[in-house]
């Protein structure tokens, strides 16, 4: 059993009060809060070891060096990367999507399939068709149920020849649905489809081996993690990152520069020009530490505790409907209540200092496929507790009597 008590401690930020309440912070899928071990490794690279990475001759240099790849070696250990190479530094889930399709788009002729799902976030839909338009490639969609969970017999059926690629997510951030990855990354291989998973939800809940999965990319937001904004990874298998072009051009990505032609770095520097985030980098490898030395399996335990506990006293709540029900799900609820706008509620639960995010999630086409406008969701991190969980429900009950 987790000491929830000694673990809030560790984050400075929950111990305070919003529009007098206590804070009760149920938006974790869209960020957490970072533990004072981060928030310290931001503060103490710039007080200590300030300076340009790589190539750098000076003490400060070569510190600010060691420690940046030290917390990539971190990312590769902890995610069971072949390499170090293989991991990437960008801003985020959203880069590291872009990264990849904006190389794709160079590989990708006319009549080409890319697929993804219904569940994707905007950030794994909206680069796929910019790259269908430029290239000519079709976008096929994986269609879900009424529970949220993908259709594996459709999915099945939209494989062919033509497939080329294939980007899902590996945890819905709206509805929380676990998606059968594994499967469908064996499947797409089996028709020569190269797999990219969005994993910006799963990484902060599961122990991800990239390994284990056989994905061709996967991508994670350090900010999810209990890490600093503005920093991220893609993994990809090294023949794969090979075949696609650089991203961004500048320093840093080149062997050799001259006015005829230009030669790139090999992995990982191809794909990172110019100064990166270090300090962000490198707390990121602070919160991976961090991850680490609470236990994932720990941290899964509790969130599933929760989301039980939540579902069964939200559901107490007459009219109240909860959208995601698969029963391999995420610590992510997301409800209506009958006849009231989400955003309605989401405003009245904030002046008792509880903290939820409204509206479609950046995922449109969940909400037309269920015919709502948006919904009220609830995400839950290890460090929340079930005491919280009755302050939002006691709240959410208050702003049914006000609204109905």
């Amino acid at each position: 059993m987790l000491d929830i008590t000694k673990i809030r401690a560790n984050f400075p930020i929950l111990h305070q009060q919003v529009n007098g309440k206590p804070l009760v912070y149920f938006d974790n899928a869209a960020t957490s809060q970072k533990p004072q071990l981060v928030i310290d490794s931001i503060s103490n690279y710039y007080k200590t070891i300030n300076a340009n990475i790589h190539r750098g001759v000076h003490t400060l240099s070569q510190l600010a060096t060691n420690a940046y790849e030290e917390a990539r070696k971190k990312i590769q250990i902890n995610f069971n990367a072949k390499y170090a190479h293989e991991i990437i530094f960008t801003r985020g889930t959203t880069e590291s999507i872009n990264l990849i399709s904006s190389g794709f788009s160079q590989l990708l002729n006319k009549g080409d399939e890319v697929i993804i799902s219904y569940l994707e976030h905007h950030s794994n839909i909206v680069p796929w068709q910019l790259v269908c338009e430029k290239s000519g490639a079709v976008l096929k969609v994986i269609p879900i149920n009424e529970k949220g969970e993908l259709l594996m017999e459709a999915f099945d059926k939209l494989l062919s020849d033509k497939t080329k690629l294939v980007a899902v997510n590996h945890i819905s951030n709206t509805l929380g649905t676990i998606n059968p990855v594994k499967e469908i990354i064996a499947k797409a291989h089996q028709v020569g489809a190269v797999v990219l998973i969005d994993g910006a939800q799963a990484a902060p809940h599961l122990k991800v081996d990239v390994q284990d999965l056989d994905c061709d990319f996967y991508c994670v937001s350090a900010h999810k993690m209990y890490g600093p904004t503005g920093i991220g990874f893609l993994y990809g298998k090294e023949a794969q990152l090979n075949k696609i072009p650089p991203y961004h051009g500048g320093g840093e990505m080149i062997k050799t520069v001259t006015f005829e032609k230009t030669t790139y770095a090999e992995l990982p520097h191809k794909f990172e020009a110019g100064t990166p985030n270090i300090a962000g980098g490198i707390a990121f490898g602070t919160a991976i530490d961090y991850i680490n030395s609470i236990g994932v399996e720990n941290i899964a335990q509790q969130e599933r505790s929760l989301l039980v506990y939540g579902t069964e006293k939200l559901l107490e709540i007459p009219g109240l409907r909860i959208y995601g029900t698969s029963s391999k799900k995420a610590s992510v609820i997301s409800f209506n209540i009958e006849g009231i706008h989400p955003y309605d509620i989401g405003s009245i639960i904030d002046k008792l200092g509880i903290a939820v995010r409204t509206g479609h999630h950046c995922t449109q086409p969940i909400m037309d496929f269920y015919k709502i406008p948006g919904t009220v969701r609830a995400s839950f991190a290890f460090y929340n507790t079930k005491e919280e969980i009755d302050a939002m429900v006691l709240a959410v009950k208050k702003a049914k009597q006000m609204l109905s």
